[in-house]
């Protein structure tokens, strides 16, 4: 549960918080509030993630690189067909394969060992959707093909 608390910002940060509850529809100053200054503190904690939107909603997002759960993805995929590599060729494999440096391979590993519910969340959504057009585009021959 939330616990008040009173915050006094500048006028002009007051003015750009107001600017995207505004344009943000369903979030209020609150919710805005809470979220930035989540994402602002994750941010100090891992220097090199940055948070966008996107089709998936607000996610974590490498500086330069794709998301976080698109490298934990290829972690997962790396480890399910190589058991035997140590945690170092894993990095190595995944960043080659990905062109996302060892660096901030090794950020996402480490922003997921801290959140690692979100970043799993989003994982299971991409198989979720992954599943699903495999089964759509194994379907559309039927009805093509009488």
């Amino acid at each position: 549960m939330a616990t008040p608390s009173s915050i006094r910002f500048d006028p002009e940060v007051l003015r750009r918080l107001n600017a995207y509850v505004n344009a943000h529809p369903g979030t209020t100053l609150s919710s805005a509030g809470n979220r930035l200054i989540d994402e602002a503190l994750r941010s100090q904690e891992h220097p090199l993630v940055v948070f966008r939107d996107g089709p998936a909603g607000r996610r974590a997002r490498l500086v330069g690189g794709p998301d976080v759960w698109q490298i934990v993805q290829a972690v997962h995929s790396a480890r399910r067909a190589e058991p035997a590599l140590s945690s170092a060729e894993l990095v190595g494999i995944v960043s080659e394969t990905s062109g996302v440096p060892d660096a901030l391979v090794r950020t996402a590993i480490a922003y997921w060992a801290d959140y690692p519910a979100e970043v799993d969340a989003l994982v299971a959504r991409a198989y979720e959707e992954e599943e699903r057009a495999r089964r759509r585009w194994g379907r559309e021959p039927a009805l093509l093909t009488g």
